[in-house]
């Protein structure tokens, strides 16, 4: 099932090159260092660990800017006229944004907030919608070595108002509206209750909203329209901050990620080369958002230090129809595009003349992010977007990481739908026992990482010692992942879930992902979610929410169908005892499934579901509370 057009790493090379960074990884990075990026400075080495925090730094003594990495030397080497972006709006109207408009956009950007006083190592918050003025102000920050923290747009204000005060960011970059879809959300009153904790609000609009009129506001046009397009860009250190990223708090109280300048940037740009195997002429598409670590890692800074072309949408894949994500792989020649399950799952279920009605022929590597997809989702992806001719490349990874950890990105071995199959350079994935014991060989357990990489995390922002708490502490010697991760005889890695979403029933333990796959195995079924409910004899009954394929008639005995699939897929032990048919499930803002959300309503706990500032579309709750009250 590898896609005919060949495509990615030859098995020798990664192979070869995967031993050199475990058995020499100083020489190993220091030689991708000097080739991937432009050093101000030359680094003193390429790895410096800390016995007493756990930390390594990468590259200390070096210096460079990311914004020149990503900018100006392709501008100095003449691709000033190669599109970094297509930029494609919700509703049909685009921008070209050449490398040399890049550079002038950031360059007035960068010299509008030193001109307001915002200096190296200063946070600004960034609060946007998918528009080009995102990206200009990640990289007009960086530029001038202050540190950005990008906050998905879809937020509430508290949501806002709380990585404000944890970081400290006195300056907002902001717009007073998004578009998705049909939907024109007003941000107004969310960027009112914040503005208290600011000295400047910069604002992407026609002009400053009433209900701001007394607050620190500059518009954005008139506010960098004026500034020179001439600014140079400021050396940092490599071991300075770079960002700060917010976990989506879907298990407690927001973790604030902070990545280091070079060997995050580093990680970043190997990374896109090697998985998506990039090459010159290329057209890049992640369907993400730049406020997730997908966007930082997949839309910013790898493709840019790559000098890739890049698509940038601003709407959601099925506007105005379920052609909408095709007919842009079309419009703009896509030969990589990136998604999530979540989304793929989405489109698949407005079956297959959606996609089939353009062409796509230009796609030549197809990925996915965000979760584990199920073997039913991948065979689509590849048979029917792909038309059978791309190669998937699965990815695993997470905030923590700064980029792909495992993934499937070997071009000469068969790819295993659902398996994300090998460690990218420098990490070396374990897996765990209940006592903490290494499983050697064909295993299942809980998935830690051993080796150092340029991507990993710096600590978290102004929280050492949940750092620690977190991530070292579980299994000492090992990095915690807080997944869950099998092993099979080739030595390949499938990736269970996390691993609080498990199920105890009757001693055996369950994974949620492998009852989900199953269920969405028949050919009427789109998502489903899987949880636990007290019992007073079985420890715990598991319980399933589906969710059908638009436009399909459901069998009469759908939920006998579906729990017999299940013992037939696993077995008897995992059988659900209820099935529940709804409409959505609660899903944050990054297409994770909240599970907890489900747990609580459950066991009657609906005015006690915890933080739902996250949750993407807060109008499901109701339909949920009223299927799970109609449950005896």
């Amino acid at each position: 099932m590898t896609g005919k057009k060949a495509t990615g790493i030859a098995l020798e090379e990664y192979e070869m090159l995967y031993q050199e960074s475990l058995e020499n990884s100083g020489r190993f990075w220091s030689k991708q260092a000097n080739t991937f990026l432009h050093w101000s400075r030359p680094f003193d080495r390429a790895i410096e660990k800390s016995k007493e925090t756990g930390l390594t730094s990468w590259f200390p003594g070096g210096e460079l800017n990311i914004a020149y990495n990503c900018i100006d030397r392709h501008v100095e080497s003449g691709h000033g006229d190669q599109v970094a972006y297509f930029w494609e709006g919700n509703n049909g109207d685009s921008i070209e944004i050449t490398y040399s408009r890049l550079q002038d956009e950031v360059s007035r950007f960068a010299n509008a907030l030193v001109a307001k006083g915002v200096k190296k190592g200063d946070r600004v918050c960034i609060y946007m919608p998918m528009i080009p003025e995102a990206i200009y102000a990640m990289l007009a920050v960086s530029r001038i070595g202050a540190v950005h923290t990008v906050v998905f747009a879809g937020f509430s204000s508290e949501a806002l108002k709380t990585r404000i005060e944890d970081c400290g960011a006195k300056v907002l970059v902001t717009a007073d509206t998004v578009q998705r879809g049909e939907k024109v959300v007003d941000l107004t009153d969310r960027i009112e209750a914040v503005v208290d904790l600011l000295d400047l609000v910069v604002l992407v609009s026609d002009s400053v909203p009433e209900s701001l009129s007394e607050a620190p506001v500059a518009l954005y046009s008139t506010f960098v329209g004026e500034m020179s397009i001439s600014h140079t860009p400021v050396p940092m250190q490599s071991t300075d901050p770079l960002f700060i990223l917010y976990t989506s708090g879907s298990t407690g109280k927001p973790k604030g990620v902070l990545h280091t300048i070079g060997g995050y940037l580093l990680y970043a740009a190997i990374t896109h080369k090697y998985a998506f195997d990039y090459r010159e002429g290329d057209v890049y598409w992640c369907a993400a958002d730049v406020g997730w670590i997908t966007g930082h890692s997949y839309i910013v800074y790898g493709p840019l230090a790559n000098r890739a072309t890049s698509v940038m949408y601003e709407g959601v894949p099925m506007y105005p129809t379920a052609s909408r994500t095709w007919e842009i792989v079309d419009k703009y020649a896509v030969t990589l595009f990136y998604s999530t399950p979540t989304a793929l799952r989405a489109l698949m279920s407005f079956g297959d003349e959606a996609v089939v009605s353009t062409s796509r022929k230009s796609l030549r590597v197809l990925g996915t992010v965000g979760e584990p997809i199920n073997p039913e989702v991948w065979q689509w992806y590849h048979d029917v977007v792909g038309n059978g001719s791309c190669h998937i490349v699965d990815t695993w990874w997470q905030t923590e990481t700064g980029g792909h950890a495992i993934l499937s990105f070997v071009r000469d071995v068969a790819p295993k739908p659902g398996s994300a199959m090998y460690p990218f350079f420098g990490i070396k994935p374990m897996l765990l026992d209940g006592d903490k014991q290494e499983i050697m060989g064909k295993g299942e357990g809980a998935l830690v990482l051993k080796g150092d990489w340029p991507g990993k995390l710096s600590g978290l922002y102004n929280n050492q010692t949940r750092f620690k708490e977190t991530y070292l502490d579980p299994y000492p010697g090992y990095y915690c992942t807080g997944d869950g991760a099998a092993r099979d005889s080739d030595g390949h890695y499938w990736i269970t879930g996390r691993v609080d979403d498990t199920l105890n029933v009757s001693g055996r333990l369950i994974g949620t992902a492998e009852v989900e796959s199953a269920l969405v195995a028949h050919e009427h079924i789109s998502e489903a979610a899987v949880v636990d409910k007290p019992h007073d004899i079985k420890g715990s009954q598991v319980v399933a929410f589906v969710v059908p394929m638009k436009e399909h008639d459901l069998a009469e005995d759908i939920v006998g169908v579906l729990k017999l699939l299940v013992k037939e897929e696993i077995g008897s032990f995992a059988k659900p005892d209820v099935i529940i048919l709804v409409d959505d499930l609660p899903k944050t803002r990054s297409g994770k499934i909240m599970r907890r959300v489900l747990r609580k309503m459950l066991v009657g706990e609906f005015d006690n579901l915890g933080d739902i500032s996250t949750l993407a579309d807060v109008d499901v709750l109701p339909m949920l509370q009223e299927k799970v009250q109609t449950i005896e």
